[in-house]
């Protein structure tokens, strides 16, 4: 039903991060877990639901149900829509809950990809993360893993078109890092000037150093129920009033506008018609930021600026401290950690919360979350609010 919570955040476990070592996946998972259970006053033996997100460690897979110690599940999933996930599970969660099929799942992320003798760069971009055979290894061959070469060439396609500047880009960057220094939860603390971002190599022209997300080890989960539920719960409830999720497929085709549009439009505007609320109702945003780039074209896309116009918008420095728009209020991917889209999920939870603390923004009605996947191949977008309704 429109405009009706699709169920409730109740609980919610952030573990360290960063580099952590000698520590597994699903080691992590179960202290986030253990957290996000204390956070909603649960006991393991109330949930009947698990869902993981995948990535690339093997101990992520449904066995883990058995490590982690839950027993009579009548939900369990393993998913996978890269950095779009989360909103996939969300989704999956709250329409198990509302089905009968369960009554309180766990969501979570784990991942361990960091070690003592082999650093962010090479725990991202290697064929042990990406295994690639037959034509797929062509770029490999060629020395394209991972993601920073796509992202690096729509950024540049952007400035082409649109004439959008390094500086803009380090706008974003610099000010998330301001928020990060007021996160507990953030990796990157030191103060970072225009200098700092300017003077950071190159990755991959044009994104630099601080263009580009961190890599972390750690692990988050939250607690999801009913709403109805939720209201006996130690916790405000955050609820879930709309969620969305769209796939456009191939982004390199000339036809769609490669590279420069994404999913957030079309799942935008349906998690918003959901929710029953508008663009102008949001407080804060959670936005996805494995890049700079990913930011801008998300608030182009999600209409907070026309297409082209990102650059221009944000270069006031209203998304940081201070500014119009507060996004990415724990420093996101970029200086806070990098949990895929449970990074923005987390920092939803607490300023829909109230208890972010010296960084909680004053607007906190109505909280943006996007998450987003491959190379802006694919999206999702939550609605979250601590009202019951639009």
């Amino acid at each position: 039903m429109a405009n009706q919570p699709k169920g409730a955040i109740v609980g919610l476990g952030v573990t360290k991060m960063g580099k952590i070592y000698g520590r597994r996946s699903v080691d992590f998972a179960a202290d986030a877990i253990a957290m996000a259970l204390d956070d909603a006053g649960l006991k393991k033996s109330d949930v009947d639901g698990l869902l993981i997100n995948a990535n690339i460690p093997g101990d992520m897979d449904p066995r883990a149900q058995m490590m982690l110690g839950f027993e009579n599940l009548t939900l369990i999933n393993v998913m996978n829509a890269y950095g779009s996930t989360m909103g996939s599970m969300m989704q999956y969660a709250c329409m198990a809950i509302r089905e009968g099929l369960a009554t309180t799942v766990a969501l979570v992320y784990a991942d361990a990809p960091l070690t003592p003798t082999r650093g962010a760069g090479q725990s991202y971009s290697g064929p042990h993360r990406f295994p690639l055979g037959g034509m797929a290894g062509l770029k490999a061959h060629y020395g394209d893993f991972g993601a920073n070469l796509g992202y690096a060439m729509a950024a540049q396609r952007h400035m082409h078109l649109y004439g959008t500047t390094s500086e803009q880009l380090g706008t974003i960057a610099t000010g998330q890092r301001k928020w990060a220094r007021m996160s507990p939860w953030a990796q990157m603390k030191a103060p970072m000037s225009m200098d700092d971002y300017y003077n950071s190599r190159y990755i991959a022209e044009p994104l630099r150093l601080f263009d580009c997300c961190l890599v972390s080890n750690g692990a988050v989960a939250t607690i999801v129920t009913s709403a109805e539920r939720a209201r006996d719960l130690k916790q405000t409830p955050v609820n879930v009033l709309g969620y969305a999720q769209r796939a456009p497929g191939d982004n390199l085709d000339s036809s769609r506008h490669p590279a420069v549009e994404t999913g957030a439009r079309q799942a935008g505007d349906a998690a918003f018609k959901m929710a029953g609320i508008e663009r102008k109702d949001i407080g804060t945003l959670q936005l996805y930021d494995c890049y700079t780039y990913t930011v801008l074209v998300s608030l182009e896309d999600y209409g907070f600026c026309a297409k082209g116009e990102g650059g221009p918008f944000v270069a006031d420095g209203k998304l940081g401290p201070g500014g119009a728009l507060p996004t990415n209020t724990g420093g996101g991917q970029l200086s806070g950690f990098y949990m895929w889209a449970f990074t923005p999920l987390a920092e939803a939870v607490v300023q829909a919360r109230g208890t972010a603390g010296e960084r909680q923004v004053e607007r906190n009605d109505y909280v943006l979350v996007s998450g987003n996947g491959g190379i802006l191949n694919f999206h999702s977008s939550l609605i979250l609010s601590r009202h019951a309704s639009g």
